[in-house]
C-alpha cells in the first residue's frame, strides 16, 4: 500500500496517515442517485397521495419537506469541513442542520414574545405554558442527623439524570478543547457564573458541595480526566487506512469498521495564549462564547418555557456535541495558520451566530429578568477580575514583548534548529539593511 505522509494542521508535528486511497461504493458521491430518489419522492406526493385538508398539517409536512430537500441539496453538495470520518456527509449534514437551526432562532426573535412562546406549541402542543424552576438550594446538610432513615437524603436528592449529563458533557467538551486548563477554568468560571446569577434564575441556587465536589471534581473532573486519556491514546494511534474488502480477516474487516467511527488523523491543540496578543484575545473569546452558550441553555428554557426534560433541550445538546467539535477545529487552524486559513470556517461562523442569537431571544423576551442588577460584592468581584485581566494582558503585551522576545531567540539558539537559528538571524539584520 502506498504510504502517504501527512503533516497535521497547526504545526503540531507530522501525523502519520498511511492510506491505500481505496474508494469504494461507501466514499464515492451519489448526488444521482440522492437525486433520483428526492423526484421520486416529490412525485409520489403529487400524483399519487391525496393532500389532506387539514391546513396546519400541511403547513407543518409543507415545512419539514422543505426542510428536508434542503437537507438533502447540503449533504450532496455543500463544502466538506475539517473532519471526514465517519463520513464527509454525515458533516456536511450537521452543517446544513446550523443554517436551518439558526434559520429558527431568527425567526422566534423577530416574533412578539407571546406568539414567540406559543408558536412553540406546533412542535409540541404541551409547550407554551409556564413551568416553575425546581430550586437546587434549600437544605445543604450533606449529612442531616435529624433524618435518622436516611441521613444522606440531600445528596440522594441531588443526584438526578443531570449527574451523567455532566460527566457525559464535559467529556465530549474536552474532545473538543483538547486542553485540560481550559477546561478547568471554563467548569469553575460557570460555577462562578451560577453563584453570580442565582438571584436571576432558581435553578442556579445550589449548596456549596454541589458546586464544587459534585460538579467542578466529580462529574467535571472526572469527565476531563477521561477525555484528556482518550486525547493521549488518540495522539499516539498508529492510523493506518486500507479499504475494507483489502482486508482479508473477518477480525481484521471488523476492526475496521469500529476505526472507521474515529478520526482520520490527529492534530494536537496547542493554545499557546500567552504567546501573543492575538492569541489571548482569541482564547478570550473561546472561554467567553462556551460560558454564553452554557448560560443560553438554562436562560432559553426559562424563556420559552420548556422543562429541563424536554426532548428540545437533549436535541440542542445533541446539535452542539456534533457541530462543536468541528468549530474548534476551524477556530485553530484561523488561529495557528492565518495564512493558509484566511477566513473562519463555516461552522464556526454558524455556531458563533447561533451563540449570540440565542442570547438576543433571552434579552428580548425576558429583559427583566436579565437585567436583574448584581448584588454589589458579586459586582466588585467581576469588575476585580476584569481589572485583573486587563493589567495583566497590557502588562505582557505592552510592557514586556521585547523581553519575551529576547528569551524565545535566546532559547531558539540554545535549541540548534537551522530554520529558527535562520529566522532569528533575519530578524537581526533586517533592520540594519
Amino acid at each position: 500500500a502506498p504510504r502517504r505522509r501527512r503533516k497535521a494542521a497547526g504545526g503540531s508535528g507530522l501525523c502519520e496517515v498511511y492510506d491505500d486511497g481505496t474508494n469504494t461504493f461507501f466514499w464515492r458521491a451519489h448526488t444521482v442517485t440522492v437525486l433520483f430518489i428526492l423526484t421520486c419522492a416529490l412525485v409520489y406526493v403529487t400524483l399519487l397521495e391525496e393532500t389532506p385538508q387539514d391546513t396546519t398539517y400541511n403547513a407543518k409536512r409543507g415545512i419539514v419537506a422543505s426542510i428536508l430537500v434542503f437537507l438533502c441539496f447540503g449533504v450532496t453538495q455543500a463544502k466538506d469541513g475539517p473532519f471526514t470520518r465517519p463520513h464527509p456527509a454525515y458533516w456536511r449534514f450537521w452543517l446544513c442542520v446550523t443554517v436551518v437551526y439558526e434559520l429558527f432562532l431568527i425567526f422566534i426573535l423577530f416574533q412578539t414574545v407571546h406568539d414567540g412562546r406559543q408558536f412553540m406549541k406546533y412542535i409540541d402542543p404541551k409547550l407554551g405554558v409556564p413551568l416553575p424552576e425546581r430550586d437546587y438550594g434549600g437544605n445543604c446538610l450533606m449529612y442531616d442527623p435529624g433524618n435518622t432513615t436516611d441521613p444522606f437524603h440531600n445528596i440522594w436528592d441531588k443526584i438526578d439524570g443531570f449527574v451523567p449529563a455532566h460527566f457525559l458533557g464535559w467529556y465530549i467538551k474536552t474532545l473538543m478543547i483538547r486542553d485540560w486548563w481550559m477546561c478547568m477554568i471554563i467548569s469553575v468560571m460557570f460555577e462562578f457564573l451560577e453563584y453570580s446569577l442565582e438571584h436571576q434564575l432558581p435553578n442556579f441556587s445550589e449548596c456549596w458541595w454541589d458546586h464544587w465536589i459534585m460538579d467542578v471534581l466529580v462529574c467535571n473532573g472526572l469527565g476531563i480526566y477521561c477525555g484528556m486519556k482518550t486525547l493521549a491514546w488518540l495522539s499516539m494511534k498508529p492510523y493506518q487506512w486500507q479499504g475494507l474488502w483489502n482486508i482479508l480477516t473477518y477480525k481484521g474487516k471488523i476492526k475496521r469498521i469500529a476505526f472507521q467511527f474515529t478520526p482520520y488523523s490527529w492534530v494536537k491543540f496547542e493554545w499557546k495564549p500567552a504567546s501573543n496578543l492575538r492569541r489571548w484575545l482569541a482564547v478570550l473569546g473561546i472561554i467567553f462564547m462556551f460560558l454564553l452558550a452554557e448560560l443560553n441553555t438554562f436562560y432559553l428554557k426559562f424563556v420559552l418555557w420548556m422543562p429541563p426534560e424536554h426532548y428540545l433541550v437533549l436535541l440542542r445538546l445533541v446539535f452542539f456535541v456534533n457541530v462543536g467539535g468541528v468549530a474548534m477545529r476551524e477556530i485553530y487552524d484561523f488561529m495557528d495558520d492565518p495564512k493558509f486559513h484566511k477566513k473562519l470556517g463555516q461552522q464556526a461562523w454558524l455556531v458563533a451566530a447561533i451563540t449570540v442569537t440565542e442570547f438576543l431571544i433571552v434579552v428580548k423576551y425576558d429583559p427583566n429578568t436579565i437585567m436583574l442588577p448584581l448584588p454589589f460584592f458579586i459586582t466588585q468581584c467581576w469588575f476585580l477580575g476584569i481589572v485583573l485581566i486587563f493589567g495583566w494582558t497590557v502588562w505582557r503585551n505592552v510592557c514586556t514583548p521585547h523581553t519575551r522576545a529576547s528569551q524565545h531567540e535566546n532559547q531558539c539558539r540554545a535549541s540548534g534548529t537551522k530554520a529558527c537559528i535562520t529566522q532569528t538571524l533575519v530578524k537581526s539584520y533586517l533592520p540594519i539593511v
